[in-house]
């Protein structure tokens, strides 16, 4: 599970609550380089195993969670398409920390104040690996793109730009 002297975020708890295997990662995280792509770089992983959580809100179904490659662009008629709505816009980066309890770049699609649909691009399919925020910055957890899935009760779909 995690290692000794890692703040415990409510991602790491419920991985923990769920039995899910996992590993921390920590990197030095700045306003200037908050992006997905510098994760990759500084911890020497794959962009392509890096995922970015967005949230957006559906004109049908409210709020909904969006997990891509670092690397990708999401597509908004392809999120609104799989998540049931006819439009979806990305939330205002203020409301992020209200909504779900996390930063911009900390945000995890793990252990938000409420479970909200949570849709991952269909690449994950091809990974045994998975880096997503583990609640704070800086902090990453690397898991099983499966049992993240299972987890957040997830579903896979094509949501990046081709």
């Amino acid at each position: 599970m995690s290692k000794k002297g890692h703040k415990k975020t409510n991602a790491l708890r419920m991985l923990d609550t769920h039995h899910i295997a996992y590993d921390v990662l920590t990197y030095e995280w700045s306003e200037e380089r908050g992006a997905g792509i510098h994760v990759a770089e500084s911890l020497h992983i794959p962009p392509e195993e890096v995922f970015k959580t967005l949230v957006g809100k559906g004109n049908v179904t409210g709020h909904v969670v969006f997990c891509i490659p670092v690397e990708g662009e999401l597509d908004l008629k392809q999120a609104a398409r799989v998540s049931g709505n006819k439009s979806v816009e990305l939330i205002a980066v203020k409301d992020l920390l209200p909504l779900t309890g996390y930063l911009r770049g900390g945000c995890s699609p793990v252990g938000m104040k409420k479970a909200f649909p949570t849709f991952f691009d269909s690449t994950i399919d091809t990974l045994s690996t998975v880096y997503v925020s583990a609640g704070l910055r800086g902090m990453q957890v690397k898991v099983s793109p499966k049992e993240l899935i299972q987890v957040v009760n997830g579903q896979i779909a094509p949501l990046t730009m081709e």
